[in-house]
């Protein structure tokens, strides 16, 4: 339409208005094109699909985007774009199982329809409905996908919306997950073929156990972990068919003055976590059965308690987390309210809430619960480190807090978890072996029983980048390999996060066996990486800046061995050898006393809360020489906790820094520190003596990852790279009108002038 104002005089602006967009006329120029179907993993079946569907790019409301076909699988939601990719070939950190276009089932959280320009959250009676125009998914990992269904025929349109609502919604048998038809695909069926290929994938399996993790299936792996720390408890084997109880692992640790197990009915039985070398363990337990009557109860309570004061020097602390940390609804509900501030549709959602940015994060509450995961922790940490005493954690299953806490001081005090093997051992002992209950917590199944949903794992990882980001050169494996690791989760294939206890994995992989009556079917596990990516993609889990430790010899380590004289602090009855064994029962009252005494929680208001003694412990350790390989403490004073950049803002182009943020930061110390080791390569040479030093780290060119031109990279590298669009920030119209008066203002001043 072109209009010449009013008396027939030209306009003196274009007043053209084009009501066919650029990619209508390319729809009705070009033919309709064939389906394409991607490369499809084994055991992958195409259930549906729909073709042309528009995708929209995140710019802005001008609905700009690309042409292709959507498809939903067994295993995903992936578009095919029309357009050859040509940033997904170069890239050097691609996942192989999925591309930035695929969408995990297990990965779809929410899927919103838009009908006559209103978004409404798709449910199981919309979805019989008429189709929308536009279908919005909002993604576990924080990806947002629109896509238009306008150009599609309309019973194209309905089966494809119907096939994705269906798959990712509904709720479904833990037998429809695509990591059985995956793993069958691989394992052939019969034969002595099948047995030969199970031996070579046990015989890769273990190889690859040897060298990435520790699975803690098995009496050895427990065994050499009580060697490592000198820990002096019982190994329990009665369990390994699950005739004592089916929540409990097969093997665990307990103390060793625990009597018969089967009297706890596989409910309050003290686990060991690990033990300090001084000889004091954190312990770990749910509440015990309350079908006993309320004395029998406060007995068995006594009973587990007195067991782990026996332990080393009959002292021990206990903590109920189910009093002093948040529930798991509470959890569930503050990460809801989180996650919503990263789920942005476009650029003019994105400025509007930059503007309550800081009051929003802070309503939802979500970075307190995690300030207050690590402060329990540290209280854990003085209890073991400063007063030499045992800590018993208790909830109720004892599967979820427990595992955050006891994983949390063991990475305070342990350095060998906060190398890439050993948090990997640590995930599978505290959390994989110790059956927390993934498949629940995590709503692999979309079950609508929302009091069992809550993300305690991620819960878990936040507070582990929380000290990465703030003791970076004391963990080998980088933020990164946190990020992938919380993807991960969602994703159908492996079987570490898809059961809810070491038993419910037994059970379902012995009867989806492909083998009748023979073994049961093998998934990979999570830490077999290579399923995921190749060797290049795998150097960016490591930490460059990781601080190695330099060994010394014997001699010199015999002379700085710390001697423990903490002790002298408690109660002088608490180092007196039992003179009988009937010590504990001719002495419970005066027992079970002082270990009442001994709780953690006593909470704020007294100067004796754990809160300021946690803070006097915690300057008391800033006060010593940094030592990135022994105590290790978070700052939890305001900023210093802080949002995980990387996993939350990856997928935002808005806030991408090209060439600058952690990227820059990374290229410019790798560069100072490969300077460093030039330096010290001239100094060996004129000085050989210098360079016979033991066990000394490898060359750093050989440690760090290839990244390239810090310059073609963005803030959220390696996940997203640049691209050709403009970051120009799309600033909402009041502030742009505020923003033009304030320019007005000052170009007249400057014509008057």
């Amino acid at each position: 339409m072109l209009s010449l104002g009013s008396g027939g005089a030209k306009s003196s602006k274009p007043s053209f208005v084009s009501y066919v967009t650029p990619e209508e006329i390319k729809l009705e120029k070009d033919p309709q094109k064939k389906e394409k179907h991607p490369d499809l993993l084994p055991g992958e079946v195409v259930f549906c699909g729909a073709n042309p569907i528009l995708k929209y790019t995140q710019d802005d409301l001008s609905q700009r985007g690309v042409f292709g076909t959507l498809l939903c699988t067994n295993f995903r939601v992936t578009f095919i774009s029309d357009d050859a990719p040509q940033e997904e070939m170069s890239k050097t950190f691609k996942n192989k199982l999925y591309g930035e276009n695929d969408i995990p089932l297990m990965c779809v959280d929410h899927i919103y329809g838009v009908y006559d320009e209103k978004r409404k959250l798709i449910t199981g009676g919309l979805v019989k409905n008429k189709y929308p125009s536009k279908m919005i998914i909002h993604c576990k990992d924080l990806r947002v996908f629109q896509f238009c269904l306008t150009f599609t025929k309309e019973e194209d349109a309905k089966r494809i919306f119907q096939g994705i609502t269906h798959h990712c919604l509904e709720e479904k048998s833990l037998k429809c997950v695509f990591a059985f038809s995956y793993s069958r695909a691989l394992n052939p069926d019969h034969g002595k073929s099948s047995r030969k290929f199970l031996t070579r994938l046990d015989s890769k399996s273990e190889m690859l156990r040897k060298r990435e993790a520790i699975m803690f299936d098995s009496p050895e792996d427990w065994t050499q972990e009580m060697k490592r720390t000198k820990a002096q408890c019982r190994l329990v084997t009665e369990n390994e068919n699950f005739e004592l109880s089916q929540r409990l692992p097969q093997y665990f640790v307990i103390p060793s003055a625990l009597g018969d197990l089967f009297s706890y009915q596989g409910k309050g039985l003290p686990i060991w976590c690990w033990s300090h070398h001084s000889g004091c363990a954190l312990f770990k337990a749910s509440f015990p059965s309350m079908t006993q009557e309320d004395g029998d109860f406060q007995s068995h309570l006594d009973t587990m308690i007195t067991a782990v004061a026996r332990n080393y020097l009959y002292s021990v602390k206990t903590e109920d987390l189910s009093e002093s940390l948040p529930t798991l609804q509470d959890i569930q509900q503050s990460y809801n309210k989180f996650k919503q501030f990263f789920l942005i549709d476009n650029a003019t959602d994105f400025w509007l809430s930059d503007v309550k940015w800081f009051s929003s994060l802070e309503s939802s509450g979500w970075l307190d619960i995690i300030r207050q995961c690590l402060q329990k922790a540290v209280e854990v940490v003085e209890c073991l480190e400063k007063d030499n005493t045992n800590v018993l954690i208790t909830e109720e299953e004892g599967t979820d807090l427990c595992c955050v806490i006891s994983s949390l001081a063991q990475i305070m005090l342990d350095p060998y978890y906060r190398t890439l093997m050993g948090f990997q051992s640590l995930v599978q002992k505290e959390w994989v072996a110790g059956c927390h209950a993934f498949l629940d917590r995590c709503n692999h199944l979309h079950q609508k029983d929302k009091e069992c949903h809550s993300p305690v794992f991620l819960l878990f990882l936040e507070c582990v980048w929380q000290l990465v980001q703030q003791h970076s050169p004391a963990f080998q494996f980088s933020e990164t390999y946190l990020t992938v690791l919380s993807d991960s989760v969602h994703v159908p294939i492996f079987s570490t996060f898809l059961f809810n206890s070491a038993h419910h994995r037994e059970s379902v992989m012995k009867a989806e066996s492909p083998i009748a009556q023979s073994r049961p079917l093998s998934c990979p596990t999570v830490w077999d990486w290579s399923v995921q990516f190749d060797s290049k993609a795998q150097n960016f889990f490591f930490n460059p800046l990781y601080s190695e430790k330099v060994k010394h010899e014997r001699t010199v380590r015999r002379l700085h061995k710390p001697k423990h004289q903490r002790q002298l602090s408690l109660p002088s009855t608490a180092f007196k050898t039992p003179p009988k064994k009937g010590f504990f029962k001719d002495e419970t009252d005066s027992l079970k006393k002082m270990l009442r005494v001994k709780r953690i929680s006593r909470w704020m208001g007294s100067p004796d809360s754990p809160v300021v003694a946690s803070r006097e412990f915690y300057e008391s350790w800033q006060q010593r020489p940094l030592d990135y390989h022994g105590l290790l403490l978070p700052s939890l004073d305001g900023p210093s906790v802080r949002i995980w950049m990387q996993r939350y803002l990856r997928w935002i182009p808005e806030v991408h820094i090209m060439g600058g943020g952690s990227v820059a930061i990374m290229t410019k110390l790798m560069e100072l520190l490969s300077q460093v080791e030039d330096l010290k390569h001239v100094l060996q040479q004129r000085d050989p003596s210098l360079a016979t030093q033991p066990d000394h780290p490898p060359p750093l060119q050989q440690r760090l990852p290839s990244f390239g031109s810090s310059g073609r990279l963005s803030s959220s590298f390696p996940f997203t790279y640049s691209n050709n669009r403009s970051f120009k920030p799309i600033i909402p119209t009041g502030l742009m009108q505020s923003l033009m008066v304030a320019d007005n203002l000052a170009n007249q001043e400057d014509e008057a002038s």
